[in-house]
């Protein structure tokens, strides 16, 4: 066998893999992936099937078809006031994980350090680590897994070259607030750090409260790299869609990255949904949508030995099981899968040290008899 030295040796696959192929094996609801259950918009599955009649087969331009661009900009400037010229600062790519690896990829040197919020998407480490650069974790605490921008500012130095924001956050749901926003402006002003900014649940924001992207903040906004999927927005997870948003001058050395990445990504629904965000009501309504479910989802529990954490946005609801059982939050997820048939995800996969909150993770971007037919086996725990 010829030898491979590997340059990820610690990560394996990944949990959300883990647990939807265990939920498939013994038939378990699976509340655990972030993927709908529900089909997305017939009238948007209508404008790709156009498109391809039309013609929209080949290569699209590498940055992403111009009316598709131009219809994102217009929605930025409309939600946040940020004009992004589509020529030069916005990129389509092949959803919002190939929009943050490439972000990293083009900015992120050897020795350079990265500044990342944990728990946090698994993704953003093994990108890190893969362009030679420093993960520094904070590690959050729940219910409310707030930021201690004092401690942030400990861990800036000299070779911090970024500072990784996901808002609405996954897992925990907690959101930013105008004090976050404060403080992080304070703390990268007049210095050389970046941010990338991973924005996929930007319209899943509840109880009127508001998205505090970093395309709402001049100063944040010039030094930042914004990324959003559709896939999120639309339903439509398979699809892998996605976009960046950055000044030019960032948006020039992404753009350097993704070409020889992917060149380029699937142009009949790159059309199609440039027709679709045509109309705003597709998005606008979004948050309602979601928080129905949230609630109903929630009351329900409430029936259960669960304890509940805040869900400030998102699809996902994460719950305690503090001084019910005294197992791993990874058995217990196991467990609940072959027993009760209920997936989730454990907590603690999205932390570098595995560090057990004894909290578990459920999406509710599901049906409402799926999301029903689970809360009934919940309550039995």
């Amino acid at each position: 066998m010829i030898a491979v030295t590997s340059k990820l040796p610690q990560t394996g696959t990944t949990i959300f893999t883990v647990m939807s192929a265990l939920a498939a094996e013994v038939g378990a609801i699976n509340l655990s992936q972030g993927f709908p259950d529900y089909h997305c918009s017939p009238a948007l599955i209508g404008m790709v099937n156009k498109a391809m009649q039309q013609g929209y087969n080949q290569y699209a331009p590498m940055a992403g078809l111009m009316s598709l661009r131009e219809q994102i900009s217009q929605k930025v400037n409309n939600l946040y006031g940020a004009w992004y010229d589509p020529g030069t600062e916005v990129t389509v790519t092949a959803g919002g994980t190939q929009a943050i690896f490439t972000a990293i990829s083009a900015v992120i040197h050897p020795n350079d350090e990265v500044i990342v919020f944990e728990p946090a998407y698994d993704s953003y480490g093994p990108a890190i680590k893969l362009m030679g650069g420093i993960v520094k974790s904070l590690e959050l605490s729940p219910p409310d897994y707030r930021i201690p921008w004092d401690m942030v500012r400990r861990l800036v130095s000299s070779k911090t070259r970024m500072i990784i924001l996901n808002s609405p956050q996954n897992p925990t749901g907690a959101i930013l607030s105008q004090v976050d926003i404060d403080e992080l402006t304070a703390i990268v002003k007049g210095q050389d750090i970046l941010i990338l900014s991973d924005e996929v649940y930007e319209h899943l924001v509840y109880d009127g409260q508001i998205h505090h992207g970093m395309a709402r903040h001049p100063e944040l906004r010039k030094r930042s790299l914004i990324t959003v999927s559709f896939g999120k927005l639309f339903h439509n997870t398979g699809w892998k869609m996605g976009y960046c948003l950055a000044p030019a001058n960032l948006m020039h050395e992404f753009r350097k990255v993704h070409q020889f990445l992917v060149f380029s990504v699937n142009t009949p629904m790159q059309a199609g949904i440039a027709e679709y965000l045509k109309n705003p009501e597709v998005y606008m309504g979004l948050a309602e949508f979601f928080q129905q479910k949230r609630d109903r989802f929630r009351d329900g529990l409430q029936q259960s030995r669960f304890k509940l954490l805040p869900c400030k946005g998102s699809y996902f609801q994460c719950v305690s099981y503090e001084g019910v059982t005294d197992e791993k939050d990874s058995d217990l997820a196991i467990r609940l899968t072959k027993e009760l048939g209920v997936a989730s995800i454990p907590v603690s996969a999205f932390y570098t040290q595995g560090t057990d909150h004894h909290i578990l993770r459920f999406c509710f971007a599901k049906k409402q008899e799926t999301l029903d037919a689970a809360l009934e086996k919940l309550i039995e725990f």
